[in-house]
């Protein structure tokens, strides 16, 4: 059944994450609850350790929540599909033994979405996308970092996925490369208005990227607060504001931080 046009794309409600370590049980993240609509561009911002990731990897179906529900056009995620796909910061996650067109259409393939032909070609239509195509035949090896983000991201585009989930995909780069990475991202959602929910601890970059910033507590995760898009356009060319707000926020309990 089709979703109707109000009802958000992605709800989280009251989830709750645990996981065991050596030290015994971890509760990562604690009744979270936020929702994403179609052609949002979500941000997930927090401190290191407050079960951002985690969150993500819920969403994407590789976790299970130990409390509450995660729903993706009103059915309840219960495992990895083709309707999410995901970028890390991790710039291996290509295959390095298959070019950037294979690299490409893995997913199509795996997932069995197209035959190897129409996935080939949408593969090659995705690396157009993000300004490659004249590596489509070369090896990862050869990419820079930034290119082989790149690829990651062409590789999801070419799923056509309900959503997009990026966790920290930037993290590993240098600045300026970073920035440029943040830029082409932004073009690529002017372009193709795809969903997508990014995972930060860089105050910076949620405000640059986001259409809405769910603030999160240290650990264990909690949502702290919600920027919504309305907030964020009223405040254009008043970020500065926004961040020192959201800085009070994550270090409130904290008798002093450095900026």
């Amino acid at each position: 059944m089709a979703a109707v046009a109000d009802t958000p794309l992605l709800s989280v409600k009251g989830v709750t994450l645990r996981y065991r370590d050596q030290n015994g049980i971890v509760t990562a993240t604690d009744k979270v609850e936020f929702q994403v609509s179609r052609g949002d561009r979500v941000v997930l911002l927090g401190p290191s350790g407050c079960g951002k990731s985690t969150l993500l990897k819920a969403v994407g179906g590789f976790l299970a929540p130990s409390e509450g529900d995660i729903t993706l056009n009103g059915r309840q995620v219960a495992g990895p599909g083709p309707d999410r796909v995901m970028v890390f910061q991790e710039f291996d996650q290509l295959l390095p033994w298959k070019t950037v067109r294979e690299n490409v259409a893995f997913g199509l393939l795996a997932s069995r979405t197209l035959p190897k032909g129409e996935a080939h070609e949408r593969a090659l239509e995705a690396i157009r996308t993000v300004h490659l195509e004249q590596f489509a035949d070369a090896y990862p090896h050869t990419l820079s970092g930034g290119m082989k983000q790149r690829v990651a991201i062409a590789r999801c585009l070419a799923m056509k996925p309900e959503i997009i989930l990026m966790d920290e995909p930037f993290a590993a780069l240098d600045a300026l490369s970073r920035r440029r990475m943040q830029d082409e991202l932004l073009e690529l959602w002017s372009e193709y208005q795809f969903t997508m929910l990014f995972v930060t601890h860089s105050i910076e970059e949620a405000l640059l990227l986001g259409s809405r910033i769910v603030v999160m507590s240290p650990h264990p995760g909690r949502v702290e607060e919600i920027i919504e898009a309305e907030q964020l356009q009223a405040a254009a060319g008043a970020h500065p504001e926004i961040a020192e707000r959201i800085r009070q926020v994550l270090f409130r309990d904290a008798p002093d931080y450095v900026i």
